[in-house]
């Protein structure tokens, strides 16, 4: 798992690549969460993302949850098909905003 973080004004821009599971969830959200000390609009870019298992799952909504106390918001970018089905089915696509390319997802950041 390779995670990049970026602070642009109030934007914090993450990008991630590898899976997601049990073992790099925690990391993950530990790194995000430093960053969303500088920021409370983020963006997850997670065009390289290949799994994302029900840990990861938790950890988005976690994350979801410390932005939205910090009346911010989060906007996931680049989500494949699989996990977009996902997140369907559980229900956590309805707390996120998805935009296919970070310029999009930028904008919709505002």
């Amino acid at each position: 798992m390779t995670i990049e973080t970026r602070v642009d004004g109030d934007h914090v821009v993450a990008q991630l690549s590898g899976d997601i599971d049990g073992k790099t969830a925690p990391e993950v959200q530990s790194r995000l969460l430093a960053a969303l000390a500088s920021g409370n609009r983020l963006l997850v870019d997670m065009r390289q993302v290949g799994y994302l298992s029900s840990a990861g799952l938790r950890m988005l909504l976690l994350l979801y949850r410390q932005v939205m106390a910090k009346n911010g918001r989060v906007v996931l970018v680049g989500v494949s098909e699989e996990i977009r089905d996902t997140m369907s089915m559980t229900g956590f696509i309805n707390f996120f905003t998805l935009a296919e390319t970070v310029e999009a997802g930028l904008a919709a950041l505002g």
